[in-house]
């Protein structure tokens, strides 16, 4: 099974896949839309994203790129992540004056870059792609931040460990495919709406939730693009397919615009 992620091999995308299915074989891609090109074009069965991290937040573009394209949710996981700063063999912090990775990543340092004020934060496609480019570029004033497998695939070294800003980092990741498959112990539904701009729209729809005792894990807006000022929410449900679902799902679309499901799944643990 070959299964796409965004970033090179260690990235935490590819992390992640390796716990979730450690036998998938590898398609790496540069940006978040040709993860979802490869899945959709069939060169991929399967791809393995970030959604949501605990201290940066969403991951904006994936939401939106779930909405845009016809990808099934199939599974969660979460993977703590511990940021390492990583460089060449034989450099030493005093040195460095670049540090470079992705922008999420930055942001989950930026106790590092508040202590380090001579260092500046560049942001790059990926955190493993971070390491393999100081690396590469045998520059001895750049590091990158990244996890510990990516300093042992592209032969760098930890200057300084576990630097992200809480020990409480997780981020979650979802299996996206374009089989719409619903796996064994799905108790979880992830799901997109549009309200009507009239007053207790957003009260009403969740009020379908609530009458049928389920409960929301998570809410999110995003901007629908080309529409400015309306917003697309995204919610997650702790109830799979089943009778009381179904109905909070129905009446809801009696009183949006629209309603999607984006996924039945097991909720990670």
């Amino acid at each position: 099974m070959k299964v796409a992620i965004q970033g090179e091999r260690g990235a935490f995308s590819h992390e992640a896949l390796r716990r979730t299915l450690p036998a998938a074989e590898v398609l790496a891609c540069a940006t978040s839309k040709d993860v979802f090109d490869a899945v959709e074009r069939g060169r991929a069965s399967a791809a393995v994203i970030p959604i949501e991290n605990t201290l940066a937040g969403p991951v904006a573009e994936h939401y939106d790129l779930l909405l845009a394209r016809r990808l099934w949710i199939q599974r969660e996981s979460r993977l703590r992540i511990v940021h390492n700063l990583i460089a060449a063999p034989g450099v030493r912090l005093a040195d460095v004056r670049e540090v470079y990775s992705h922008p999420v990543a930055l942001d989950q340092c930026r106790d590092f870059f508040r202590r380090h004020r001579r260092i500046r934060a560049v942001p790059f496609y990926d955190t493993a792609g971070a390491v393999k480019h100081v690396i590469a570029q045998e520059r001895r004033d750049c590091a990158a931040i990244a996890s510990r497998q990516a300093a042992r695939e592209y032969g760098g070294e930890v200057l300084r460990a576990a630097i992200e800003d809480d020990k409480q980092n997780f981020t979650r990741f979802f299996l996206v495919s374009r089989q719409k498959r619903v796996l064994a112990g799905a108790n979880k539904t992830s799901l997109a709406f549009a309200v009507k701009n009239v007053p207790g729209a957003l009260f009403k729809a969740l009020s379908v939730f609530a009458l049928r005792d389920i409960s929301l894990s998570r809410i999110e807006s995003r901007p629908v693009k080309g529409r400015p000022w309306e917003y697309v929410f995204y919610a997650d449900i702790l109830r799979g397919r089943d009778t009381a679902a179904h109905n909070a799902l129905s009446h809801l679309a009696e009183i949006c615009d629209f309603v999607r499901v984006l996924g039945i799944y097991p909720a990670a643990r």
